[in-house]
């Protein structure tokens, strides 16, 4: 960078808030090389998060700090010419056997079941890869995976490659593996904690993963042999929690944030399904599972809520036709706000890895 733009640039980016980190370009160290070509200004960025939903809005704001800033100082330049792009960074280290080709590994994880966590992680994972972002999913719900047929993958078998491990199956861009495809969907997994626990290892390394930005880990609902196997063997990059408004969901949603608190695992923020229903006859909304819930957790533990979303027929009718809503209608308002929960989601990870810090710990009292 010519030392004669240093200056500009250092305080035209001074000018600009990143949109979901909320701190000015010039401390991101997002800045990978400027120019001048004739009286042009050309920027090259790079966020550490999927920047797509958001990349008008950022260039908006840098071209209107650009003319702000050359009339006040009479700089002779009179476009700004900007590149953005990203990469995520790397939270999991790069010598475990197995994951050495994953940078960052997710649970999205609830304390119960019924409250959309499947939905949510593959609606995520196609958000993120429709991002540019290489993106698998785990089905770790030994006992009851839901991944294979919601991305119509039923009755598929994954290749073997040695003796030891297999190739992930491949559907919509994603990198997907599940018990499902495994074994026939008559066979009952009777099997005691420590061998699901087991299974799921094996899932996890023997699996030989391409090169992914995000591995999403679709976990099963509860607190036991398999959370804990999973969050004590796997340096996880963090957690999404999952729940509904309903006041029983959000009692076993604080016992999911206590246990990934308690092995140090970063809690990423909380996803509310079923916040509410919009009748598709009049428009009228109505909170049917109560409200509030969501946010509430977030205050109390000092993290974000990524998104509030409703109870929608077409979500359901996409899942049980392989086809989810992301891919099939990718242009529509529930697509939309998982792309935001996307990328929130990706740039919270994102704060974790600058500060290193795991989730809050609370202190009881009798107050």
């Amino acid at each position: 960078m010519s030392q004669d733009i240093q200056p500009l640039c250092d305080e035209l980016l001074s000018r600009v808030l990143d949109p979901l980190l909320h701190r000015e370009l010039n401390r991101l160290d997002c800045l990978k090389q400027a120019v001048v070509e004739g009286e042009a200004l050309q920027l090259k960025l790079e966020f550490p998060y999927p920047i797509d939903t958001y990349r008008w809005s950022v260039e908006q704001q840098l071209q209107q700090a650009f003319m702000q800033l050359t009339q006040e100082q009479s700089w002779p330049l009179n476009s700004l010419e900007v590149d953005i792009s990203w990469k995520a960074p790397r939270r999991m280290p790069a010598d475990i056997p197995g994951l050495e080709n994953i940078a960052n590994v997710i649970a999205i994880a609830s304390g119960k079941g019924g409250v959309g966590k499947s939905s949510t992680t593959v609606n995520l994972a196609l958000a993120l890869a429709a991002s540019g972002a290489k993106v698998g999913i785990l089905d770790a719900d030994i006992y009851g995976p839901s991944q294979s047929h919601m991305l119509g993958l039923d009755g598929q078998r994954p290749r073997v490659k040695g003796e030891k491990q297999m190739y992930p199956l491949e559907a919509y861009g994603l990198a997907v593996i599940s018990m499902a495809n495994l074994v026939t969907d008559k066979t009952p997994m009777v099997w005691r904690g420590p061998m699901a626990a087991g299974a799921l290892q094996q899932l996890l390394l023997q699996t030989a993963w391409p090169q992914l930005d995000y591995l999403l880990i679709d976990m099963p609902p509860g607190t036991g042999d398999i959370q804990l196997t999973l969050s004590q063997k796997v340096p996880l990059s963090g957690a999404l929690i999952v729940t509904t408004p309903q006041d029983i969901a959000l009692i076993d949603a604080l016992k999911g944030i206590e246990m990934f608190n308690k092995v140090n695992v970063p809690i990423l923020g909380v996803l509310e399904n079923m916040s509410h229903h919009i009748c598709s006859q009049c428009g009228h909304q109505e909170a049917i599972f109560g409200e509030g819930g969501g946010e509430r957790i977030a205050q109390q533990y000092g993290i974000e809520v990524l998104a509030q979303l409703p109870i929608d027929k077409q979500l359901r009718e996409d899942l049980d036709s392989g086809m989810p809503t992301v891919v099939k209608s990718p242009g529509s308002a529930l697509s939309t706000a998982y792309g935001e929960a996307a990328s929130k989601l990706a740039a919270q990870l994102y704060l974790q890895s600058e500060t290193g810090q795991a989730g809050p710990e609370l202190v009881f009292s009798n107050d």
